[in-house]
C-alpha cells in the first residue's frame, strides 16, 4: 500500500511553519498514542505513521529532500522509514523517547539543543551581624563578599579572543546521548560537554574555559529599621555569576540581632530592668533610664512599688519593620536591699522595724497562710 503524503499526515500545509509542524505533530501523538487507544487497533500503526512524518518534515534538509522527490527521496536506503517496522531511528524504543521527551520534557525537565549552555549561577547566603541600635534606626553596611563574576579576559563566554562555543559534535548540542539495551533506549549526560551542549575548541586562559572568575566583591547593604533576627534581605543578583554567560544567581543577607547589655527585645518591645533604691520603692520618687533612639527619661516610682513591677513607656519600643507605629519600653524594676551597713544605719533600720510591724501586706498574708497550712496538718 502506497505512503500517505507527510503534510497530510499531520493535517498541516506544505508551506507549514516549523513551529506549526511541531504543534501539530504533538497533538496527533498524544491523540494517536497506543496507550490512549488500546480499543483502536490501527492506533500503533497510525502512531507509526505520524512519527516518521514527523522525523522528515522537522528536518530542514530531509524536508527539502521530501519536497522535490517526494517518498522516492528515501527509497535508496533507510530513510525516514528504515527501520525494520517502519520507525525513524530503526524501532519503537527509539521512537517512544523521541515523542515522550518532545511531549514531556518541558515539564519534567527535559531539555533541547543548547538550552543548557548558560546555567544559572548559584545563590550565596551571607550572616550579617548587627546591633540593636542599628536594628531601630537602620544601617547601610559595606561587606565583603567572596564570589564568582563574569571573566573580564572572555566577557563570560569561556572562549579565547572572543570566539564562540561550537555545537558538541557528540550529543549534536543536545547535552545528552542515547544508548540501547535491548527494548530500552537509556539517556545518559553526554561526556564530551558534560551536558552543556557545546564544546570550547580554545578555552579562555584566564578562567579555564568556565567564564567566571573568583574574587571579594565589596557590596553595600541597606538594612530597613525594625529587622529582627532571622530576617533575609535579598539582593538580586548579586550571587555568582552564571556558568558561560548565564544569568547570575541572588545574595541573601541573614540578619542576627546581637544581644544589648541594657535592653532585651520580644518582638517590637523592649525591656529594661532596672535597680531603685529600698527608700525610693517605699517612698516613691523619680529615676532616669535610657532609651533605645539614645535619649533618657525621667520614670515616676509610685510609693510602696515592689521587685518585679512594671511601667509602661507607650511608643518607645522598636519601629515595625514596614514602617507604622512603634512598639512600647517596659521598666522592670528591681529593689535592692542595702549592703555593708554602717552601725548608725543598722540602729536606724533596726528602729524602722519595730515601727513597721504592719507595713509589709505581702508578708503578713504569706504568713497567715503558712499558719492555716500547719494548723491543718496538725488536725
Amino acid at each position: 500500500m502506497s505512503k500517505r503524503d507527510y503534510y497530510e499526515v499531520l493535517g498541516v500545509s506544505r508551506t507549514a511553519s516549523a513551529d506549526e509542524i511541531k504543534k501539530a505533530y504533538r497533538r496527533k501523538a498524544k491523540e494517536l498514542h497506543p496507550d490512549r487507544n488500546k480499543d483502536n487497533p490501527d492506533a500503533e500503526a497510525q502512531f507509526k505513521e505520524v512519527n516518521e512524518a514527523y522525523d522528515v518534515l522537522k528536518d530542514e534538509e530531509k524536508r527539502a529532500a521530501y519536497d522535490r522527490f517526494g517518498h522516492a527521496a528515501f527509497d535508496g536506503g533507510m530513510g525516514a522509514g528504515g527501520g525494520p517496522r517502519g520507525y525513524p531511528g530503526g524501532d519503537f524504543a527509539s521512537a517512544f523517547s523521541d515523542v515522550f521527551e518532545d511531549l514531556f520534557g518541558d515539564f519534567m525537565g527535559g531539555r533541547g539543543p543548547g538550552r543548557q549552555r548558560a546555567t544559572r549561577g548559584a545563590d550565596l547566603r551571607y550572616n550579617l551581624r548587627i546591633s540593636l541600635e542599628d536594628a531601630y534606626r537602620g544601617v547601610r553596611k559595606e561587606i565583603v563578599v567572596p564570589t564568582s563574576v563574569p571573566c573580564s579576559a572572555c566577557n563570560g563566554t569561556g572562549a579565547e579572543g572572543g570566539s564562540e562555543p561550537v555545537t558538541c559534535p557528540t550529543c549534536s548540542g543536545m547535552g545528552k546521548v542515547r544508548a540501547q539495551q535491548g527494548f530500552f533506549t537509556v539517556e545518559r549526560t553526554c561526556p564530551t560537554c558534560g551536558g552543556l551542549g557545546q564544546i570550547i575548541k580554545n578555552p579562555c586562559r584566564a578562567c579555564g574555559g568556565t567564564g567566571r572568575t573568583e574574587e571579594r566583591r565589596n557590596i553595600a547593604v541597606n538594612i530597613p529599621p525594625g529587622v529582627e533576627s532571622g530576617t533575609r534581605v535579598r539582593l538580586s543578583g548579586e550571587g555568582e555569576a552564571g556558568l558561560r554567560g548565564g544569568p547570575p544567581g541572588d545574595l541573601y543577607i541573614f540578619v542576627d540581632v546581637a544581644p544589648h547589655p541594657i535592653f532585651e527585645r520580644d518582638g517590637q518591645n523592649l525591656y529594661c530592668r532596672v535597680p531603685v533604691s529600698m527608700t525610693t520603692a517605699a517612698l516613691g520618687g523619680q529615676i532616669e533610664v535610657p532609651t533605645i533612639d539614645g535619649g533618657r527619661t525621667l520614670v515616676k516610682i509610685p510609693a510602696g512599688s515592689q521587685s518585679g513591677r512594671q511601667l509602661r513607656l507607650r511608643g518607645k519600643g522598636m519601629p515595625a519593620l514596614r514602617g507604622g507605629h512603634h512598639g512600647d519600653m517596659f521598666i522592670e524594676l528591681a529593689v535592692e536591699t542595702p549592703v555593708n551597713l554602717t552601725q548608725r544605719q543598722k540602729e536606724l533600720l533596726e528602729e524602722f522595724a519595730r515601727e513597721s510591724a504592719d507595713n509589709n501586706p505581702e508578708s503578713a498574708g504569706f504568713f497567715s497562710k503558712v499558719k492555716q497550712f500547719w494548723d491543718g496538718m496538725k488536725g
